[in-house]
């Protein structure tokens, strides 16, 4: 079998139309497009199972070209299995976000602002934020007033040690 990684990469377009029907109600008709960038193939689509098939194809196809001739009809099942457990998984429940994304845009924003909010307090919690916090005017100020005071001390300090020097000479 090959050793090295392979990527697919997939980009879906959706497009929505709305129109009225012969008696004059609204619907509306979603179609869309799927690419394999990889590949350079695409597939027009109104279902959405459309698309996840095609995406499917193309990943086993991915998967049984990387598997060498020498294995037996077997194994390339078992491997071809193995590869798209994950997939199966991610098949069942896409429909449904794109779905409810479909429905109901601004609660999916709603819920991907709730995710960022709450990492962001993750990541603040682990965080020192106070000793990332700059100084205020008054702590500046006292700063200012000690640096004062041991100016003044040093000088005083350096008084008396040329005068011990002075004495010493």
């Amino acid at each position: 079998m090959s050793s090295q990684d392979q990527t697919a990469s997939f980009m879906i377009r959706f497009t929505q139309r709305i129109y009225e029907d012969e008696n004059g109600e609204a619907n509306v008709q979603w179609r869309g497009n799927v690419s394999h960038v990889q590949g350079n193939k695409q597939k027009n689509f109104s279902e959405l199972k459309d698309a996840m098939k095609f995406i499917q194809d193309k990943l086993s196809e991915m998967t049984l070209s990387s598997i060498e001739e020498d294995v037996s009809a077997e194994e390339k099942e078992g491997i071809l299995n193995k590869s798209l457990d994950m997939w199966k998984k991610f098949a069942v429940s896409y429909p449904k976000l794109v779905v409810d994304a479909i429905k109901d845009p601004k609660a999916q924003v709603s819920q991907i602002q709730d995710q960022i909010t709450s990492k962001a307090g993750e990541i603040s919690s682990r965080l020192d934020l106070e000793s990332l916090k700059p100084p205020s005017k008054n702590d500046i100020n006292a700063l200012s007033g000690q640096i004062a005071d041991l100016t003044s001390l040093v000088t005083k300090l350096q008084k008396k040690v040329d005068k011990i020097d002075k004495n010493i000479s």
